[in-house]
């Protein structure tokens, strides 16, 4: 069992994410102690990127403030950074980033490094189903997680994806996910057919921001991640932001 999957099993568990390099590749590595120390599961690290087509506005925004910030961030930058960081948490780290800066980085030398920094899994989110076999064969021999991603309008390709997932399966975030303040039949049926095809823990994205709803979607989910929350508190307080964002993963993980 993967050090990913096994951080999510057996328990309700709270994932935080946050851009690598905003408003520093420093001070990421120290907000990423900041996460684990108040109870997070898993920390999950976006590698900046200039076209994250999946992100939505606070992240795009963060990754330009990363992309500008004094010396860049780079891949690199980000492999050492977590180097560092992974020896201060006893948490899986998984990397967030697109196809495009894997590809020009080399499949296997990126999943090495991986391996060597203390990187647990990886989510690309323009990796199709289709196209994964062309990463999998060196992810494997890393002992590196391809996060699989669903979501509510996935249909029968959650028979195709399910099976095969490692380390966790995340459900992206969709309207369909609430209705009226509750859980949607959509995200209940999503979650239901899920695990019938496997036991890989399901996590799940949504835009929540009371205790209550956090406890409501960790009753049918593994995890869960509010992506936005931490990538804010950065955006108010900066180099500052490390006690806010201790404060709001506590609080986040007291509600589960």
């Amino acid at each position: 069992m993967s050090r990913v999957k096994e951080a999510l099993i057996g328990k309700k568990s709270f994932i935080g994410f946050l851009t690598a390099g905003d408003p520093s590749i420093d001070k990421t590595e120290d907000f990423i102690v900041e996460i684990a120390n108040a109870g997070a599961a898993i920390v999950e690290i976006g590698i900046p990127f200039s076209d994250p087509i999946a992100e939505g506005p606070v992240v795009q925004e963060a990754n330009v403030r990363a992309l500008s910030a004094p010396g860049g961030c780079t891949t690199d930058m980000v492999f050492d950074m977590v180097g560092r960081a992974s020896k201060k948490v006893d948490v899986p780290l998984v990397l967030l980033t697109y196809l495009n800066p894997v590809y020009k980085y080399g499949y296997e030398r990126f999943c090495a490094k991986c391996k060597e920094t203390g990187v647990d899994g990886i989510i690309i989110p323009d990796l199709s189903y289709e196209e994964k076999g062309e990463l999998l064969e060196e992810a494997n021999k890393y002992g590196i997680d391809i996060i699989s991603l669903i979501s509510t309008n996935s249909g029968d390709r959650i028979n195709m994806i399910a099976p095969e997932a490692t380390g966790y399966i995340y459900i992206l975030p969709s309207e369909d996910n609430v209705a009226e303040g509750e859980l949607s039949g959509k995200l209940l049926e999503t979650v239901g057919r899920i695990r019938k095809l496997t036991d890989t823990p399901v996590v799940i994205e949504f835009g929540a921001n009371t205790p209550e709803q956090i406890a409501r979607y960790s009753d049918i989910a593994d995890g869960i991640i509010i992506e936005t929350r931490i990538v804010k508190l950065i955006e108010k307080y900066g180099a500052d932001a490390g006690k806010h964002i201790y404060d709001y993963v506590k609080k986040m993980v007291d509600s589960i």
